[in-house]
């Protein structure tokens, strides 16, 4: 089963020394990849619903976020065999050309361990900011994939679309494999059945066993409807809890707790057919009972 975790790119945590901590240290322990997300700004308005509906500004923890490519651009440098992964940047604020170049060239000087984890974005402030009209989800996402797989693609690279238009040109460079595999972080339908069209996996929030299931099923029945091989593709299972030091006493939400907890959720989802789990949020505690706990978790739930 494969683990991944989140840099400390925002939070009480975030710096670039904690960031090169934790990434040699997953890459030490076993870990099979480390993530960074976009977030292009923490608005001053309130944009996010709070538990009454009203709506709040963002959490404190967004406050500063580090840009999710040079993050992963340093610790490449510093590492030689972990997955360097986005979960998630939206493709829909950048350039196609420019946002499959750099990730091309990452995938270059990193030696082919780059995984792009796209997602639509949901924050009205950051879509202005970027120029671009929140109506452009759904279409607009299918073409900026598109076109970055063309760039991806033989020279001379073409792209024509509604939205993108390449001329005929060399784009260079271009991944180490030949290709970057993309997921796609979805939960509901029409995002599932998007990822099971367009991407080679998909990482759901894992709020409950029952639920992710259902999502994993739904991902796979729909690929393999689309005549592609659902074994191909990789289900990953996210969790936006911290691990806890202590175990969870008395009702617990699935994927939260101490590692022994975890581990026995993970096992669950290895049943399941799941490729591996995402914990999209570090440990709360210090860097140092951050990476005990990570170590322990992965004594605990063995790789493949």
């Amino acid at each position: 089963m494969k683990l991944g975790i989140m840099l400390p790119v925002s939070g009480v945590h975030a710096s670039p020394a904690n960031i090169t901590t934790i990434a040699q240290a997953a890459e030490r322990i076993g870990y099979d990849s480390i993530t960074t997300y976009e977030r292009l700004l923490r608005p001053m308005a309130p944009a996010m619903p709070g538990p009454d509906g009203t709506l709040e500004r963002l959490p404190d923890v967004y406050r500063t976020t580090f840009e999710p490519l040079q993050t992963l651009s340093h610790v490449a440098a510093l590492t030689s065999r972990i997955t360097l992964s986005t979960n998630i940047i939206n493709p829909l604020f950048h350039s196609p050309v420019v946002l499959a170049r750099r990730l091309a060239t990452l995938d270059q000087f990193s030696g082919g361990r780059v995984l792009a984890g796209f997602g639509q974005g949901w924050l009205p402030q950051e879509f202005a900011t970027a120029g671009v009209p929140m109506k452009r989800r759904g279409a607009g996402f299918d073409e900026v994939i598109a076109a970055i797989r063309a760039c991806w693609g033989p020279d001379p690279v073409e792209y024509e679309g509604r939205f993108y238009t390449i001329e005929a040109s060399e784009i260079n460079p271009k991944p180490v494999r030949g290709d970057i595999p993309i997921t796609i972080g979805a939960n509901a339908d029409a995002g599932i059945d998007r990822a099971a069209r367009i991407a080679d996996g998909i990482t759901p929030i894992a709020w409950a066993l029952d639920g992710v299931t259902a999502q994993a099923k739904r991902f796979w029945e729909t690929a393999e409807r689309l005549g592609r091989d659902p074994a191909a593709l990789t289900v990953t299972a996210q969790t936006n809890h911290p691990m806890e030091p202590k175990p969870v006493d008395g009702e617990r939400p699935f994927l939260r707790g101490a590692p022994q907890q975890l581990a026995d959720d993970i096992e669950q989802l290895r049943d399941r057919g799941f490729d591996g789990v995402l914990f999209a949020s570090p440990p709360s505690d210090g860097i140092a009972t951050q990476i005990e706990m990570l170590e322990e978790l992965r004594s605990l739930v063995p790789a493949g």
